[in-house]
């Protein structure tokens, strides 16, 4: 399962990357979630493959560049570690995160997102 959540994990950072939605959508399962902290535009829960697809088209709408730093993997799941940064007028995001994927048969799941600088999520996504 290393080689299957690795391979995952690369795809899923390139299409987020290069907004390639239908990519995303291949990696998931139909009842796929994706849980965001904050208060926020993109907080909350998103429910099924499609709502999943359309909160990262969501969030690369606000310009963000995905910088991947690792893909850690565990024996059945696998996370991203990554620093996104981007700027909106003047507000700025520079925050480290660790989206956490869990798997089942080969595909994601379950997406849920931690963050080093909550505040800063919460005034960049209005």
């Amino acid at each position: 399962m290393t080689d299957t959540a690795r391979t995952l994990g690369t795809r899923f950072h390139a299409a987020l990357s290069t907004g390639d939605w239908a990519g995303i959508r291949s990696l998931l399962h139909d009842d796929a979630t994706w849980t965001l902290p904050g208060d926020n535009a993109i907080s909350g829960v998103a429910v099924g493959g499609d709502a999943v697809v359309e909160r990262a088209r969501t969030i690369a709408g606000y310009g963000l560049n995905f910088d991947l730093l690792h893909i850690l993997v565990s024996r059945e799941n696998m996370a991203l570690s990554l620093h996104n940064t981007a700027r909106r007028g003047d507000v700025v995001l520079d925050e480290y995160l660790s989206t956490v994927c869990r798997l089942r048969e080969g595909k994601i799941a379950e997406i849920e997102t931690y963050l080093s600088d909550l505040p800063g999520m919460n005034a960049f996504f209005v």
